[in-house]
């Protein structure tokens, strides 16, 4: 254990290295072919474009570059009015980085941070549990393989629920209304919530006023939403529809 806690945690980058690997692959491959044929030299250079983009975006998002990771991520928490006790569900938890942040700024919380981890992803359940260990909050998180359209908990299980970032990833779930339902299943009444996704992509969840109106007829005692990609700290850049252009963030008390 020594030797993992000298080491520095490990949160990855929503940019992950295949996918510009992959891009200046594919640029490599059709500048290799317009020598063959010269029009293909235009499609070589839109990936040589593409692959500068986003080797910008991913030094955005490191904490070596602009950090807004963290900056993005620690917006969830910015927008939870909670007292910091009790039990917590990290849905999608990645690397770790919300569920342990919790656990560092909530030290009397219980955090469970659930992925299914796998695909392109550089992300793993050892690395959260790593990571966990390296901050010291090993013996407040718990971290788990699960689907974020079934969870494995009893309805009003915890506290609290988070998510950044991940709705729009779960493949299996179409319309992704139905995962922040499911999310919200398993919060106690009273509780608190805070879900950071693409809420304002239309062919996911529908208008925005839509889709609080749905959150409403739950039940749910209280729901507001944040427009994300109008944070002053994110570069226009990366505002763009693909990137954060049309994250959110929707919060409140079931």
């Amino acid at each position: 254990m020594a030797e993992l806690t000298a080491t520095k945690p490990e949160y990855g980058n929503w940019v992950t290295k295949k996918l510009i690997f992959g891009i200046v692959a594919m640029s490599l491959l059709f500048l290799g072919l317009s020598l063959l044929l010269p029009i293909l030299s235009t499609v070589a250079a839109f990936f040589f474009l593409w692959s500068v983009y986003f080797l910008y975006a991913r030094h955005q998002f490191s904490p070596r570059g602009g950090n807004l990771q963290t900056r993005i991520r620690q917006l969830v928490l910015d927008h939870l009015d909670w007292d910091g006790k009790g039990k917590v569900l990290d849905i999608g938890c990645g690397n770790g980085a919300l569920a342990i942040e919790i656990a560092k700024q909530y030290p009397q919380s219980k955090v469970t941070g659930i992925d299914y981890w796998g695909g392109i992803w550089e992300y793993s359940k050892e690395v959260c549990e790593q990571n966990a260990q390296t901050e010291g909050v090993a013996d407040q998180t718990d971290f788990q393989k699960a689907s974020a359209s079934a969870l494995p908990y009893k309805d009003e299980f915890f506290d609290v629920a988070v998510s950044n970032f991940v709705f729009h990833e779960v493949s299996d779930t179409r319309d992704k209304r139905d995962l922040v339902s499911e999310a919200l299943r398993v919060v106690k009444k009273g509780g608190r919530f805070a879900f950071q996704d693409q809420f304002l992509e239309e062919r996911w969840y529908g208008t925005i006023d839509d889709l609080l109106e749905a959150i409403r007829s739950w039940g749910i005692e209280s729901v507001a939403f944040t427009n994300t990609s109008r944070s002053d700290f994110i570069p226009k850049a990366l505002k763009l529809p693909f990137m954060v252009g049309k994250t959110g963030l929707i919060y409140g008390e079931k």
